[in-house]
């Protein structure tokens, strides 16, 4: 049916890097300052196990949040896009696709930012930039994808 097309994209991480990077770095600052100087952080201090638990933990949780992409495979007459990392994909046939359109956008002014979006009539996968598809299956719902390749991807899921 279409040809094949693989696509990862990246989200947009410098500012939401640095945010994202708050907690961790935190949580570390306490463990330097309770652990390592050995002056308790507050009037009812963590035990020292509760801090370099909680400091691992959130440096696992800032790194994985870091290595999310979005991934989009046409393949075996299957469209599959994926937030890999975190959700699990979404698999729509090729012969329930009605129409398949190049679209422009904004991600946070249209859909509300990056990621997994729920919109009027269905999903939007938006991992960066400002170009996709939009995808209008037969049962009457919309899938938008994110693209760097969108006429790539257009001509892969084009019958």
């Amino acid at each position: 049916m279409g040809a094949g097309f693989h696509e990862v994209q990246r989200f947009p991480l410098r500012r939401t890097a640095i945010l994202l990077a708050i907690p961790p770095c935190g949580m570390l600052a306490v463990l330097i300052w309770q652990v390592i100087l050995g002056r308790p952080w507050g009037h009812n201090p963590m035990s020292n196990a509760s801090v370099i638990g909680w400091t691992i933990f959130l440096w696992l949780v800032y790194l994985r949040l870091m290595t999310v992409r979005i991934v989009t495979d046409v393949r075996n007459s299957q469209l599959r896009v994926a937030m890999r990392g975190l959700w699990r994909a979404q698999h729509v046939p090729l012969s329930d696709i009605s129409s398949v359109e190049i679209a422009s956008f904004h991600a946070v002014r249209d859909y509300g930012g990056y990621g997994i979006r729920t919109i009027r009539g269905g999903k939007a996968y938006i991992g960066s930039g400002n170009r996709g598809v939009r995808v209008r299956l037969r049962q009457g719902s919309i899938l938008v994808i994110g693209s760097q390749r969108p006429q790539e991807l257009a001509a892969a899921l084009s019958k």
